[in-house]
């Protein structure tokens, strides 16, 4: 099967679309044959990247959506079906964090994070599957989840227990929607160059003006991450198509890390001699 004919004309939609790994995906998407309906909370990002989708010849509705609020979500849903006529993916892809100390986290950021990254799939999750089911054609949904969901991590304690209750909705949403042909997996990425992490926090994507990691800052990582450094927004685009594809037809409930190895180290860093240690570099 030819790479660009892999989800040949199916229609996705892709939460967070506009930028980062959300972007990618859409992007891989509409390589391999698929029409996308792009769903941000910057509109700029929305047309941007429905602009990008229309130029390699696939068909791209623009969505600007804030994804806290389900009823916009709702109307997403609902836009994408009477455009396209059919949904056969979703990607719940939206989500963020901001990192303090538990204790220093008030009630009002515990809810933000909780609609951001869990009320959010479940409101999406819950209104495209009964398109898919009425399409008769079965579907795919890709959860966008993190390897913070399988590991303590502190300073992000509330992202991390919604991630990992997006990694258990996942397995438990396979089994539930099995009878209808629809499969349901996760991708789990670690450190991934994003907008975001470089500082291109409003307004359309631009690398121009992202914030580069200095010299000590990539060292750092190529000494945490096996492969050597952090992943790229593609890389995630390119499992998601496989993950949607017919190549993975007998795929779901899974969870598949795309992290350069970040979570098989579990805890082992390299040392300045290039050994893998769990000290890292402690004076004898």
């Amino acid at each position: 099967m030819q790479a660009d004919t892999l989800l040949n004309d199916q229609v996705a939609i892709v939460t967070g679309g506009g930028g980062g790994i959300g972007r990618a995906i859409a992007l891989a998407f509409a390589d391999a044959g698929a029409d996308v309906a792009i769903a941000d909370i910057i509109p700029e990002r929305c047309e941007e990247t429905a602009a990008r989708i229309r130029e390699r010849g696939r068909r791209a509705l623009a969505v600007p959506t804030d994804v806290m609020d389900t009823t916009q979500i709702g109307t997403l849903v609902e836009r994408t079906a009477e455009a396209f006529g059919r949904i056969d993916i979703l990607v719940n892809n939206a989500g963020g964090v901001s990192g303090r100390p538990f204790l220093e986290q008030s009630e009002r950021s515990w809810r933000r994070h909780i609609d951001l990254n869990l009320v959010s799939v479940l409101a999406a999750t819950s209104a495209a599957v009964p398109w898919m089911i009425r399409g008769g054609r079965g579907g795919t949904i890709i959860n966008v989840t993190s390897i913070e969901a399988s590991r303590a991590a502190p300073n992000f304690a509330v992202y991390a227990a919604c991630k990992a209750g997006l990694n258990n909705l996942t397995r438990t949403l396979a089994l539930e929607f099995a009878d209808h042909g629809i499969r349901v997996n996760a991708i789990a990425p670690d450190i991934t160059a994003t907008p975001g992490i470089r500082g291109n926090h409003a307004g359309p994507v631009d690398p121009s003006k992202w914030i580069e990691p200095t010299p000590a800052q990539r060292a750092a990582i190529a000494r945490r991450l096996p492969l050597g450094r952090e992943g790229i927004d593609t890389e995630c685009g390119h499992v998601a198509v496989f993950l949607a594809s017919p190549m993975s037809s007998y795929v779901t409930g899974t969870v598949i890390p795309v992290d350069g190895g970040a979570w098989a180290s579990s805890g082992w860093l390299r040392n300045s001699a290039g050994k893998w240690t769990l000290t890292g570099d402690i004076p004898s």
